[in-house]
């Protein structure tokens, strides 16, 4: 409310970079500003949240938290990529 929603801008786009970066394929965050194409980058958004987390979180829960939660269902989908997040110096999966 205080950043008057930019800083969940900046939290898609950040979060969209590192999961392109781990295999995800989510299309340009342009696509947030466009109605209509915003609701389709979100369920992209989603599917790969899905695929990062390898399904502990789906894709139609991701959709639903931050369809329905906003800011509390971002902060449970950042919760679940800190899970999977590999401890600082350590190349051997966390998991």
């Amino acid at each position: 409310m205080i950043t008057f929603g930019i800083y969940a801008l900046v939290w898609y786009v950040k979060t969209k970079d590192e999961m392109n970066a781990a295999g995800a394929e989510i299309p340009t965050a342009w696509l947030l500003i466009v109605p209509i194409a915003n609701i389709y980058w979100i369920w992209k958004f989603c599917e790969g949240v899905g695929k990062i987390t390898r399904d502990d979180l789906s894709p139609v829960v991701a959709l639903l938290l931050l369809m329905f939660l906003g800011p509390i269902g971002m902060a449970v989908i950042q919760s679940s990529f800190n899970k999977k997040a590999l401890p600082v110096g350590n190349t051997a999966a966390a998991y």
